[in-house]
């Protein structure tokens, strides 16, 4: 590493540190010549190769720009399109992969956007899947009732064992008392 200051073509490190959860390591750096301190830092470049074959380098903003698109009109506030965005980039970096395809980026988008507005989410499959029919649109919508039946059935379910529970809770141990009382008048 070059010396900012006298431009001497090494450097010794003095401290490192990770940064970002892992994701940077921040170096803090000697110059042997001039004596003057500089910190580095570095980052695992995380690479997507495009159906091309082109590739660039990862960019959370191009995903948040995409779901930003999909959610136009829509009732979705920018944190959520942000934490989304987080979500994909953690989903498809957790891969271990330097170099993923569009593809993985893709379907990484599209459970999330899924939970975060249905309309949205038909929107970005459209493009993302390329429709190109009505039995497309048909069979998508199908799968997305499909998928919210089911997760209201399992709502309904865990809520019903959850006040099952807290009933079951609330009387044990009122019973326990009152019998306890009877037993001692008499």
């Amino acid at each position: 590493m070059r010396c900012p200051y006298c431009r001497h073509a090494d450097s010794r490190v003095v401290d490192s540190r990770e940064a970002d959860d892992g994701q940077l390591i921040r170096r803090r750096r000697a110059c042997p010549e001039c004596g003057k301190r500089f910190t580095t830092v570095e980052e695992a470049v995380l690479a997507v190769v495009k159906r091309s074959g082109v590739t660039e380098p990862f960019s959370r903003t191009k995903i948040s720009s995409g779901v930003r698109k999909a959610c136009q009109g829509r009732p979705v506030d920018e944190d959520s399109i942000a934490l989304l965005a987080q979500r994909v980039e953690e989903t498809v970096r957790a891969k271990g992969a330097a170099e993923v395809p569009s593809h993985e980026v893709g379907l990484a988008i599209l459970g999330p956007l899924r939970e975060l507005d249905q309309v949205a989410y038909l929107r970005f499959a459209s493009v993302y899947k390329a429709f190109d029919s009505l039995d497309e649109f048909e069979k998508e919508i199908a799968a997305l009732r499909e998928a919210t039946d089911a997760r209201d059935a399992r709502t309904v379910r865990e809520e019903t064992a959850a006040r099952d529970a807290a009933v079951r809770h609330a009387i044990a141990p009122r019973s326990a008392g009152r019998t306890s009382r009877i037993n001692s008048q008499q």
